[in-house]
C-alpha cells in the first residue's frame, strides 16, 4: 500500500503514546476505568488506515518531500506534525465507529464484538443492577467521547510543531469542517432509515447520495486530503485539485463498502453476511434495487429489510433481489466512473509527481478492496 508500512508504524506508535499516556491518567482516577482502556486500546489496534494514508499523501503532494526515494526511511522532525494528525484522524475515526455500531446496534467490528457488545459483556459477568444492554450502549457512548477529545488532543500536538501559523489554522479549519460534516451525515443517514416510507419516492436517490457524501466522501477521503495539504501550506489551487480528485474517489469508496455490507464474505469483513440488509441501510445500491424491482419484489424487499432477525436464507433472497434487479451492477459502473473522474483530475494536478502516482495506486486499493 502506498506510504505503507512505514506510515503504518509511525502512525501506530503515535497513538500507542497517546494510549500510554492516557492509561496513567485513568489509573490515578479510579481503578474501574481499566476496562474502558483496555476496549480503547483494542479499538485503535490495527485497520486499514486509509484517512492516515490520505493525510499523509495530501501532505506530501503539496510538501514536495515525494521525490526523494524513500521519504519515510528516516526519523526527522518534519514528519512529526503530519504524523500527529494522521493519528489525530484514526482516533477519531475509532470514536466515530463506536458511535455508529451503537446506532446500528451492531455486534460486531473487524470481526471482535463491538465496544457497546464488549461493555455490556462486562456487566453481565459481574452481576451488576440494572440491564446490562443499557450499560453497554451508555459506556460505549462515553468511549466514543472520550475518543473524540483523544483526537483533539493529537491533533492540536501537530498543529502545534507546525511552523507556519498560517498552515496551522488552516488545517484546524479544515479538521472542524470535517467534524461537522461527518457528524451531520451520520444524523442523515439515521434519518433515511427512520422516515423513508413518508418520504417522495422520487426523492429516495437524491437523498441516499446525499448521505453518502456526507457520511463518508468527505470524511474518508476529500478532508483528509485536504487537512494534510492545509498543514503543508497548500495554495487554494492545490487544495481544489485534491477535492477534484478526493470527492469522487470518496464517492466510490463508500459505495464499495455499500456492495460489501450487503455481499461481503464474513470471513474477510469481520461483520455478519447482509448486515446492512438487516439493519435497514437505505444506500445507493438497495435505493438502485427497489427502483428497478416490480412491485411484488418491492413489497418483499421493503417487508425484510431492517429486520434484525433475518436468517439465512432471507438474507440471500434480498441479496438475489439486489443482484437480479441490475442495482449491482449499476453500483459496480458508478464506482468506476467515480474513479475515473478521481484519476481524472490528478492529470495536470500542480501536485508531487510522485504523490499523483501513490494516490492513483491508492485509489485502485481503496475501491477494489473486500473487506
Amino acid at each position: 500500500m502506498p506510504g505503507s508500512p512505514r506510515l503504518v508504524d509511525l502512525v501506530q506508535a503515535s497513538i500507542d503514546e497517546l494510549l500510554d499516556r492516557e492509561a496513567s491518567t485513568l489509573a490515578r482516577i479510579s481503578p474501574d476505568l481499566g476496562e474502558m482502556h483496555a476496549v480503547a486500546r483494542s479499538f485503535l489496534a490495527g485497520g486499514k488506515r486509509f484517512r492516515a494514508l490520505f493525510a499523509y499523501w495530501g501532505w506530501q503532494s503539496v510538501a514536495g518531500l515525494t521525490d526523494r526515494s524513500d521519504p519515510l526511511g528516516a526519523e526527522t522532525p518534519d514528519l512529526r506534525p503530519i504524523v500527529a494528525i494522521a493519528a489525530a484522524l484514526e482516533v477519531f475515526h475509532a470514536a466515530a465507529l463506536v458511535h455508529d455500531d451503537i446506532m446500528d446496534n451492531s455486534d460486531l467490528r473487524r470481526g471482535r464484538p463491538s465496544a457497546h457488545r464488549q461493555f455490556e459483556e462486562q456487566h453481565r459477568r459481574a452481576g451488576w443492577d440494572g440491564a446490562p444492554e443499557r450499560h453497554g450502549e451508555a459506556a460505549a457512548l462515553l468511549l466514543g467521547d472520550l475518543l473524540l477529545g483523544w483526537s483533539d488532543e493529537l491533533f492540536e500536538q501537530g498543529v502545534r510543531g507546525t511552523a507556519d501559523a498560517a498552515a496551522a489554522r488552516a488545517a484546524r479549519d479544515e479538521f472542524a469542517r470535517m467534524r461537522t460534516e461527518v457528524t451531520v451525515g451520520q444524523y442523515l443517514d439515521m434519518l433515511e432509515e427512520d422516515s423513508w416510507r413518508r418520504r417522495d419516492e422520487a426523492d429516495l436517490l437524491t437523498r441516499a447520495q446525499r448521505v453518502v457524501v456526507y457520511k463518508s466522501a468527505k470524511y474518508s477521503v476529500e478532508a483528509p486530503l485536504a487537512i494534510g495539504a492545509a498543514l503543508a501550506g497548500g495554495d487554494p489551487e492545490q487544495l481544489a485539485a485534491l477535492r477534484a480528485f478526493g470527492l469522487p474517489l470518496g464517492v466510490a469508496f463508500q459505495l464499495r463498502d455499500d456492495v460489501l455490507g450487503v455481499f461481503g464474505d464474513p470471513a474477510i469483513t469481520g461483520k455478519p453476511a447482509g448486515d446492512d440488509l438487516r439493519e435497514g441501510k437505505r444506500t445507493v445500491l438497495v435505493t438502485l434495487a427497489r427502483q428497478k424491482l416490480p412491485a411484488s419484489a418491492r413489497r418483499l424487499v421493503d417487508e425484510l429489510l431492517g429486520d434484525r432477525g433475518l436468517d439465512p436464507t432471507q438474507i440471500s433472497v434480498l441479496q438475489s433481489a439486489v443482484r437480479d434487479s441490475g442495482a449491482l451492477d449499476d453500483v459496480e459502473r458508478i464506482i468506476e466512473r467515480e474513479v475515473a473522474t478521481a484519476l481524472g483530475a490528478l492529470g495536470e494536478a500542480p501536485l508531487t509527481r510522485s504523490s499523483r502516482e501513490r494516490l492513483a495506486e491508492l485509489a485502485a486499493v481503496v475501491t477494489a478492496r473486500s473487506a
